[in-house]
């Protein structure tokens, strides 16, 4: 029964604490398309795919980074390289998730599950961008972006809106931001193995530069969405915290140490992701 006590390490092995950034812009897409508060199975099955969906694309990347984990000082005590998680259950786990994916999006309605695979595609894909180009962050942001766009369709059946895609359009910039802040960690060891990112690209002062100009643009997007929602000023005055959040990640970042990385990558962005939702509420429900 080893791959049960294997299981014990789920959580910390899909950073399940991680799900904070994607599932509020869902939430928050949902609560725009539906005009108000979905009916609970709606809202029940969105939040299952958001979170299979990331499980799978989480499991799946530790599989494909092994081999550069293993290499890594600072990833060589992870799940895989350290033998705490076997391939057979990591890859279990990647294939439970997805087929829960699939399960549920067919559950929602016809272009959900038809769509699925297609976004299982993108959230996989991910993990090998950084091998090809440093414009991998923006794939991240992509990935992550789907999720507003996955919970329109779930709503509406379709994705032919402009308040979705606004939204994607800001995660894609904020996950790009951040990320590229994550990657600041490892910019000797991905010039020294051949692997891309903004910080190898562009150096770390214009690429945190680089992320001050995303998050500003995330800002304009999220303004954009509640214009074309048509949501009151509530949402507008609501945007604040998530801004000030934003603004204390570059304050964290203006000496770059591990522990402002931490703090910025996770408590930062979790701040704004769920002052986001918090602003969608205001101006949906007030």
């Amino acid at each position: 029964m080893r791959w049960w006590r294997e299981l014990k390490h789920f959580p910390d092995f899909v950073k399940w604490s991680h799900s904070a950034f994607a599932l509020p812009f869902a939430l928050a897409s949902l609560l725009l398309a539906e005009k108000g508060m979905p009916g609970w199975r709606l809202f029940f099955l969105v939040v299952t795919a958001v979170l299979s969906a990331r499980v799978t694309a989480m499991a799946f990347n530790r599989l494909a980074d092994m081999r550069w984990d293993a290499l890594n000082p600072r990833t060589a005590g992870r799940h895989l390289p350290s033998g705490r998680m076997s391939k057979p259950v990591a890859w279990g786990i990647v294939l439970v998730g997805a087929a829960i994916f699939v399960v549920v999006s067919f559950s929602i309605n016809r272009t959900a599950g038809c769509l699925s695979p297609a976004a299982l595609a993108v959230v996989m894909g991910y993990s090998y961008a950084k091998r090809f180009t440093s414009w991998s962050h923006f794939v991240l942001g992509l990935a992550l972006g789907l999720a507003p766009v996955g919970a329109w369709v779930a709503a509406k059946g379709t994705f032919w809106a402009v308040v979705p895609w606004l939204l994607a359009s800001a995660v894609i910039c904020w996950v790009a931001g951040f990320d590229i802040i994550y990657s600041l960690q490892d910019t000797d060891f991905d010039r020294k193995y051949g692997l891309y990112s903004m910080t190898v690209r562009l150096g770390s002062v214009r690429a945190l530069f680089l992320v001050k100009l995303l998050h500003g643009m995330m800002l304009i997007f999220l303004i954009l969405a509640g214009w074309a929602a048509s949501l009151p000023w509530f949402y507008f005055a609501g945007l604040s915290p998530a801004g000030a959040a934003l603004v204390w990640e570059h304050w964290l970042m203006r000496r770059i140490s591990q522990s402002h990385i931490d703090k910025a990558f996770l408590q930062a962005n979790a701040l704004a992701s769920f002052g986001f939702l918090a602003a969608v509420c205001l101006g949906v429900f007030l």
